[in-house]
């Protein structure tokens, strides 16, 4: 293993089949890499686009050290990758983000105690294991309160709120896992995400800060720049970056955060991945997030993640295609708005099918243009 950079005509391995693994992927071989993609499902949305999909299950070691032997460098797409298989990829080849960074981020207890003990601020929260603790932990912290589950989360998926002590019950059972974390319900001004890419030479460059609204749990739009004051905007860039550094990440780590009516920031939850508030990179960035990845994991200096002109992004679900095939012509009649679809063949309601990207003079333009272009595409009932 080396730390020299890994260039141009060298192959890299994605571990994960999502469409952020599609979106590398198209980056990196636009710059000459190749790229192999590891996934339990075949004609995945990064299989698609990569040079060769290797089909296996995360738990599988031997499927997974045999695509470490034949990439230069591994990364991935999601978090919720096996430890024990990104440490035998470890074994093989150089993984990055390290498995001690995905260790800590695929699971919110280890998460919040890591930020709470390096000294971040985040919502006050307590582990629970059983009923009796989690009517423990709401006595300490009041109601409301969201139940996350400690491993496996994205989406909103494993979460619930309670806001009365007749809910108790009904939550623990639906929490499904021995372990869970119930976090104290934090009135916030905004949701704010920032992206920090750090190199193999410990250098960081943040991309501009997005403001992010979700709907059931899932990011439904997100703008850039965001729409506040410069001193929160360069405070929320420091704090990413500062995360960054803490937890020694080499490639991408997205920290989103609520900004509280004080003017504080709560960091929420971490990613170390490109992420779904920094799509509109790909279409409005000098440097995209996914190339930025690339960069990053590849030894090569990163680029430059200035916004060339505000964006929006407004992701498309499932649900979407209830009554019918989008109109996508109607939407793509509005000339600053861009098309992504993940090539994902059956749409399920609350999946990502694909977003929609405009372009505009101000962030609030271009969401007002992302959003008339989706509200075009419905299909009439």
């Amino acid at each position: 293993m080396t730390d020299k950079p890994i260039l141009p005509g060298a192959t890299i391995g994605i571990l994960g089949g999502g469409q952020l693994g599609r979106m590398f992927a198209i980056a990196a071989r636009r710059m000459g890499y190749r790229v192999h993609s590891f996934d339990p499902m075949p004609d995945s949305p990064t299989g698609q686009v990569a040079d060769v999909e290797i089909e296996a299950d995360y738990n599988d070691i031997e499927a997974a050290r045999y695509f470490a032997s034949r990439c230069d460098v591994v990364t991935m797409e999601f978090e919720n990758i096996p430890s024990p298989t990104v440490e035998s990829v470890a074994e093989i080849r150089p993984v990055r983000p390290s498995a001690r960074v995905l260790h800590i981020c695929q699971h919110r207890l280890r998460e919040k105690e890591f930020l709470s003990k390096s000294g971040f601020s985040v919502a006050p929260f307590r582990p629970v294991q059983s009923e009796s603790d989690l009517r423990t932990a709401l006595d300490n912290l009041g109601m409301p309160a969201i139940l996350k589950t400690a491993g496996f989360g994205y989406d909103g998926k494993g979460q619930t709120r309670i806001d009365a002590p007749d809910q108790i019950a009904g939550a623990w059972q639906k929490l499904g896992e021995a372990q869970g974390v119930l976090e104290k319900f934090v009135k916030f001004d905004r949701e704010l995400s920032v992206i920090a890419a750090r190199g193999l030479d410990g250098r960081i460059r943040c991309f501009p800060v997005a403001e992010n609204d979700h709907r059931r749990h899932i990011l439904d739009t997100s703008v850039a720049p965001a729409r506040i004051e410069p001193d929160i905007a360069e405070r929320a860039q420091k704090l990413a970056a500062e995360i960054a550094t803490a937890l020694d990440v080499i490639g991408l780590l997205a920290v989103e955060m609520f900004l509280i009516e004080d003017g504080k920031l709560l960091v929420n939850e971490l990613a170390p991945r490109p992420h779904n508030s920094g799509h509109w990179s790909f279409d409005a960035c000098v440097t995209s997030q996914f190339e930025q990845q690339l960069r990053a994991v590849c030894g090569l200096p990163l680029g430059d993640p200035a916004l060339l002109k505000p964006a929006a992004i407004a992701n498309l679900l499932g649900d979407l295609w209830t009554t019918g095939d989008p109109r996508w012509d109607f939407a793509l009649a509005i000339p600053n708005v861009k098309l992504h679809l993940y090539g994902k063949q059956t749409p399920r309601p609350g999946r990502k099918m694909g977003h929609l990207c405009a372009t505009a003079e101000s962030s609030t333009a271009a969401l007002h243009s992302v959003l008339r272009a989706r509200e075009a595409l419905m299909p009439r009932a």
